[in-house]
């Protein structure tokens, strides 16, 4: 079987998701007047950019885009950010990252950002999974899919296309 015949997401469907992410962003953000937009580091911080460009084309709100750099394969490792914890200390700041498998990056993620006093803390996510290690969710999210545990989700951005599919 190829991966073809597997796409939860084309092209068209993920700009379509990402610019319903946005909306509900700047909607639970209209009180605010700056959002820091964090990526995780990879996908998900090419998933934030894409984000924050639509954000900005929607909504008067200053965007600020972070990288949330963090290993993946050892999340205990410490976590960095491309801005500096001013720059988002006492702000909405929204958590990003491409697909929720296990919650185990981005429950990590969300650790980091505990120590900060932020207005307000939500995440979002392109494909959230049913499967979670950990009891975390996503408040934003381009679409929900309930995948058996040995199924892996593949999201791939290229320049100006995209693709989610199920591997």
């Amino acid at each position: 079987m190829t991966t073809e015949n597997n796409v939860i997401l084309n092209t068209v469907q993920i700009h379509q998701k990402i610019k319903r992410i946005a909306y509900q962003i700047y909607e639970s953000n209209s009180n605010e007047s700056e959002v820091i937009i964090a990526g995780i580091v990879g996908n998900g911080f090419i998933l934030a950019q894409k984000i924050a460009k639509t954000l900005k084309e929607i909504s008067n709100l200053k965007i600020t885009l972070c990288e949330v750099i963090i290993n993946k394969k050892k999340p205990l490792e410490p976590i960095t950010t491309s801005i500096n914890i001013n720059d988002y200390k006492n702000k909405s700041l929204v958590l990003v990252d491409d697909v929720l498998n296990s919650g185990t990056t981005l429950m990590y993620g969300v650790k980091h950002f505990l120590d900060v006093p932020l207005n307000k803390f939500k995440t979002a996510v392109l494909v959230n999974r049913n499967h979670k290690k950990y009891p975390i969710k996503a408040d934003f999210k381009g679409v929900s899919l309930s995948t058996s545990i040995k199924e892996h989700v593949q999201v791939d951005f290229l320049e100006n296309k995209g693709s989610a599919y199920l591997l």
